[in-house]
């Protein structure tokens, strides 16, 4: 399993609640230039329209060597259908509507030779609550740094 690219804002910006990997439908450029790592992720989200889940504001940019035919009216940030089982989307959808969480991508990986992208259901975090985050985070170093020096 090899990653391909990672939402650090993502963490940094939600509290994620759950995860779960889905494919994503993409063009055969896409592919090669997804897996020479050229994807990016950021301010990327996940939405449903009509049932089915998109993402939309990823960017993977064209691959270098594609044909003419594929550099026409290509669009590097157009919307791409995610692949889930109906189950999976139905459970997300009411997960998402009841709780008033987001969905936003984590990262994307290559898994047997295929793309996916880990999403998670996320609660957005305010101001206040980055902060108090922030603050855990640097004690929590604070303490393994005096823990390993002995002192």
């Amino acid at each position: 399993m090899k990653v391909l690219a990672t939402n650090r804002k993502a963490y940094h910006d939600f509290e994620i609640k759950e995860k779960e990997l889905a494919g994503i439908k993409l063009e055969g450029h896409e592919v090669k230039s997804a897996k020479l790592g050229q994807i990016s992720l950021k301010g990327a989200y996940v939405v449903f329209y009509k049932g089915e889940p998109y993402l939309v504001g990823a960017h993977i940019p064209l691959y270098q060597h594609a044909n003419s035919i594929s550099r026409q009216n290509y669009d590097p940030e157009r919307m791409r259908k995610l692949l889930m089982t109906k189950r999976q989307i139905i459970k997300w959808m009411t997960l998402k509507k009841t709780q008033k969480l987001v969905t936003v991508p984590l990262r994307v990986i290559e898994k047997n030779g295929l793309i996916k992208v880990e999403i998670a259901l996320a609660k957005p975090l305010r101001k206040p609550d980055k902060r108090k985050k922030a603050k855990e985070r640097a004690e929590k170093r604070k303490a393994e740094r005096e823990g390993k020096l002995g002192w």
